[in-house]
C-alpha cells in the first residue's frame, strides 16, 4: 500500500502528476483515498473557490479560461475542475473543456482535470469536494469549478462554491427565466457575457429589476451584473474584481465561515450516506431485490414490502455481527 505521508509530502510540491494520481484514487474510491483526505484536512481552506456556471453556450469555460490567465498574470496558481457529462461510450468525462484550456493547461501554475457527473442529478460529481482539497493541499490559490449547466445542476455549486457567478447570455432568457432555474438564489454576481449582441441591454435592465424586486436590507449583498465579452476578453478585469469585492465582504462577516459550515454538514451527510449504501447493498441483500423483481412487476409484491425485507435483513446481519 502507498505510504500515506510520502503522497501528502509529495501533493504539497505541487506537481501535477501527483495530484491527477491523488484525485484518481478519490474518483476510484480506492481505500487509502479515505486516509488521505483525513489527513490531508488540517492543510485544505486556503484556496478560495469560484464557481462558474450557466445554461449551456453561455461561454462558461471561455470565462474560466480568461480568468484563469488573468491570475496568472498576478502570480497566482489555479486548479480548474471542469464538470462534464458522464461519456455513454466509456463513463468518463467528456474532455471538451480541456481541449479548449490546452492554451493554459501547460502552465505549471495551473492544473486541470475533467471530472464526469457520474449521473448525479445535482450536475457536480460526488467527488468533487475531495477533489478540491487535494488540489487545495497542494497550495494553490484558486479553485475553479465550471459545471455542467443543464437543467437543475447549477443549484449544487452554491454548496462548493465561496463565491459563484452565473454567466448568461441575451439569448438565455429574460431574469424570470433566470429564477425558474434557481440561478436567482445562487449567483452571487452575474456575468451577461456576449454582450455586444444585440438584446443584451435589456436582458441586463430586466435582471437587475428582478433583482431590485428580492427582499434585502443595507447588510445583504446584492448580486451585481456585470458585461462580459469573454471570447474577446473584455470585462474580465471587472469579473476578477468583483470576485475579490465579494471575498472581502464575507471574509470580514459571519458568511465565510456559515458557508464552509454548511458545506461541511452537507458533505458529512452524503459521506454517511454513501457508507451506509455501500454497507446495505452487499451480495446478500442484491439477491434478494433480484430474486423479488418478477414478484414486484406482477404485482404480487409491493416495492415497499421489499424495502422492508431488505431493511430487515440489513438490521438482522448487524446484530447477527454483533
Amino acid at each position: 500500500m502507498m505510504n500515506i505521508q510520502k503522497l501528502i509530502d509529495l501533493l504539497k510540491s505541487g506537481k501535477k502528476k501527483y495530484i491527477s494520481r491523488a484525485i484518481s484514487l478519490v474518483e476510484n474510491e480506492d481505500p487509502i483515498a479515505i486516509e488521505l483526505l483525513k489527513n490531508i484536512h488540517k492543510t485544505v481552506g486556503k484556496a478560495y473557490r469560484i464557481g462558474i456556471t450557466g445554461p449551456p453556450g453561455a461561454g462558461k469555460s471561455t470565462i474560466t479560461n480568461e480568468l484563469t490567465k488573468l491570475l496568472l498574470q498576478k502570480n497566482k496558481s489555479v486548479g480548474i475542475i471542469a464538470i462534464d457529462p458522464t461519456s455513454p461510450f466509456t463513463g468518463g468525462a467528456v474532455l471538451g473543456d480541456r481541449i479548449r484550456m490546452n492554451e493554459i493547461g501547460l502552465n505549471e501554475n495551473v492544473f486541470i482535470r475533467s471530472m464526469a457527473t457520474r449521473g448525479s442529478l445535482g450536475g457536480l460529481s460526488r467527488k468533487t469536494i475531495d477533489a478540491a482539497d487535494v488540489i487545495d493541499s497542494a497550495n494553490f490559490d484558486y479553485i475553479i469549478f465550471e459545471t455542467v449547466g443543464v437543467g437543475q445542476s447549477e443549484l449544487d455549486i452554491a454548496k462548493t462554491a465561496d463565491t459563484t457567478l452565473v454567466a448568461l447570455v441575451p439569448e438565455s432568457g429574460d431574469s424570470v427565466q433566470a429564477m425558474k432555474a434557481g440561478l436567482m438564489e445562487i449567483a452571487d454576481f452575474f456575468v451577461m457575457n456576449k454582450s455586444d449582441r444585440p438584446g443584451a441591454d435589456t436582458a441586463i435592465l430586466s435582471l437587475q429589476t428582478t433583482l431590485m424586486l428580492k427582499d434585502h436590507d443595507e447588510n445583504t449583498y446584492l448580486p451585481k451584473v456585470l458585461k462580459s465579452v469573454a471570447s474577446e476578453g473584455r470585462g474580465i478585469e471587472e469579473i476578477l474584481e468583483e470576485v475579490e469585492a465579494h471575498r472581502k465582504y464575507i471574509e470580514e462577516s459571519v458568511v465565510f465561515t456559515q458557508r464552509r459550515k454548511r458545506i461541511n454538514k452537507i458533505r458529512i451527510k452524503e459521506i454517511v450516506e454513501n457508507f451506509v449504501s455501500n454497507d446495505i447493498w452487499n451480495d446478500d441483500r442484491k439477491e434478494i431485490l433480484s430474486k423479488e423483481l418478477e414478484l414486484i412487476t406482477n404485482s404480487d409484491l409491493s416495492p415497499y414490502q421489499s424495502a422492508e425485507r431488505i431493511i430487515k435483513h440489513y438490521k438482522e446481519d448487524i446484530l447477527y455481527n454483533k
